[in-house]
């Protein structure tokens, strides 16, 4: 096959009976058989729109060897629908060489421009009067880190996981403890927006992400993002003598608890108010953000039910982007669904019905 090709065709784009010839990563494969013990490969291909089920069902193992997991494979494929679902049904495949094209085609990433999201990162910095935690603060987010902390995905697979998703994260989490410090005044808001800012930088460490699939690096598994968060903003915080050890052990307390149970990784439970307001604040941005990625799927302008997701132990009601309106006077009110209906067809897949315990998206 000749590769001599670029990406025009993304996964989301792919219609049932298309006709296929373009370039995809690989994100996941199986050698496996059919009931008749004939080799067949299941892949997974993925770019940044999505990804897509793909099989090769004749010469499965000559092709295995070209089909790496990370590996950017030319493909030539017809799409057809299996299980209400479109696959690929793969006739050639290719591996393209490293560096032969470039990666952010594959590579998800945020729909906001980094340089705006830093502009809004320093700006949140400028807010925090304390004279400990600012420097802490312009100490921990300059250099080489933060260019890793504006790349970085905020979790594998479950939410922001994406480049620059720890810093859009970052940012919508700090800006929810913004409006919570002016809904409740007693609040000690400098340490609640500082420890939003930081609450997550041990996922720098936690993840390698330079190259896609996203996969956990071994000091991840071994220690995981809180506790490595935590020793960087020591490590850091030896440099700025103003602060105190009760005032770093407050933060502290707020990036290991954030998890807010010992099963969902955190050492230690929410034991202040602005512990507890960041535990929400953060959990309640993750399922945001893993909603709305569910509800991209949808149409626009349709109610559709989910597959049962078992991060949230139930169905979800999912809402289609918004519909384009015409101008015109014929606009209907805020809060209208211009379909107005709802189906019965699944979006998001997660697994079988029966769950095991509500899980971390984490």
């Amino acid at each position: 096959m000749n590769i001599d090709i670029g990406k025009t065709i993304f996964v989301a784009d792919i219609r049932e009976g298309q006709q296929i010839r373009d370039l995809f990563l690989v994100s996941r494969k199986t050698l496996a058989e059919t009931k008749n013990g004939k080799p067949y490969l299941a892949l997974t291909l993925m770019d940044r729109s999505g990804e897509i089920e793909a099989r090769i069902w004749e010469d499965a193992a000559r092709f295995e060897s070209q089909a790496e997991i990370g590996q950017i494979v030319a493909v030539e494929a017809l799409a057809k629908p299996f299980r209400d679902q479109l696959q690929l049904n793969i006739t050639s495949l290719q591996a393209v060489e490293d560096g032969a094209v470039p990666l952010d085609s594959f590579m998800p990433s945020s729909k906001r421009s980094v340089r705006e999201m830093k502009s809004e990162l320093a700006g949140l910095i400028r807010t925090v009067n304390d004279p400990a935690l600012r420097p802490l603060l312009e100490a921990t987010f300059q250099g080489a880190f933060l260019k890793q902390f504006c790349l970085a995905p905020a979790a594998k697979m479950m939410h922001h996981a994406y480049l620059g998703g720890l810093l859009e994260h970052t940012l919508s989490v700090t800006g929810l403890a913004v409006g919570l410090s002016r809904h409740y005044p007693g609040l000690d808001r400098d340490l609640l927006v500082a420890s939003a800012l930081l609450h997550d930088i041990g996922k720098v460490r936690e993840f390698s992400f330079s190259s896609v699939p996203f996969d956990y690096t071994e000091s991840g598994r071994l220690i995981g993002h809180l506790v490595l968060g935590s020793e960087m903003v020591r490590r850091r915080a030896e440099q700025i003598p103003e602060l105190s050890p009760e005032r770093l052990d407050r933060l502290l307390h707020l990036i290991l608890s954030h998890h807010g149970r010992h099963e969902f990784g955190s050492p230690c439970l929410p034991m202040t108010v602005e512990a507890i307001l960041l535990h929400h604040i953060d959990d309640m941005d993750a399922k945001v953000n893993y909603i709305d990625r569910l509800s991209e799927q949808v149409e626009p302008g349709r109610h559709q039910w989910s597959d049962y997701q078992r991060p949230l132990e139930r169905f979800l009601l999912l809402r289609g982007p918004e519909a384009e309106i015409p101008p015109g006077p014929e606009r209907p009110e805020a809060g209208n669904d211009p379909g107005g209906r709802e189906t019965t067809t699944r979006a998001g897949g997660n697994g079988p019905e029966q769950g095991k315990g509500q899980q971390s998206l984490f």
